[in-house]
């Protein structure tokens, strides 16, 4: 497994500054590779279940030459069904090494990611917010035994 570790500048050493944020987005690519081998091979929505965990879902939004863009959601269940939450939209860039994400929803259904996301600050430090919480939830995920296996081919 390839590690971050070698990722040249700390984004803990200037946070929120744009070579902090590069690295960081470097980091996210990284751990990426611990869930999927191969991401420019992946298509349509895979999920992964781990026992004691919820679902894990990953969705082929859009695939082009340099990039692709995934939806990424835990599944949840309550009293009115299956809930995705958090919903991060990441873009990745397979030719700079790097996954950034751009975007989350609005706000989240599970109440401890609510009460976790109201104490941030707004659009000055959305990106870092929602990369860092990529970036973790990575690790978690890779932690917890999550893993997409891309079909033999």
């Amino acid at each position: 497994m390839i590690s971050d570790h070698l990722c040249t500048v700390s984004w803990r050493a200037r946070p929120r500054s744009f070579v902090s944020l590069m690295t960081l987005y470097e980091s996210n690519f990284i751990r990426f590779g611990w869930l999927v081998p191969d991401l420019r091979q992946m298509s349509g929505s895979m999920r992964s279940v781990v026992a004691g965990e919820p679902a894990l879902e990953l969705s082929v939004v859009e695939q082009c030459r340099y990039t692709t863009t995934l939806g990424m959601s835990y599944l949840f269940e309550d009293a009115n069904g299956q809930v995705r939450d958090p919903e991060l939209e990441i873009r990745v860039y397979h030719d700079a090494r790097l996954a950034e994400a751009r975007a989350t929803s609005a706000v989240p259904a599970h109440p401890q990611l609510r009460r976790l996301s109201a104490g941030l600050p707004r659009e000055s430090d959305r990106r870092w917010s929602c990369n860092m919480l990529l970036n973790k939830w990575l690790e978690y995920c890779a932690g917890t035994g999550h893993r997409f296996a891309l079909p033999a081919g």
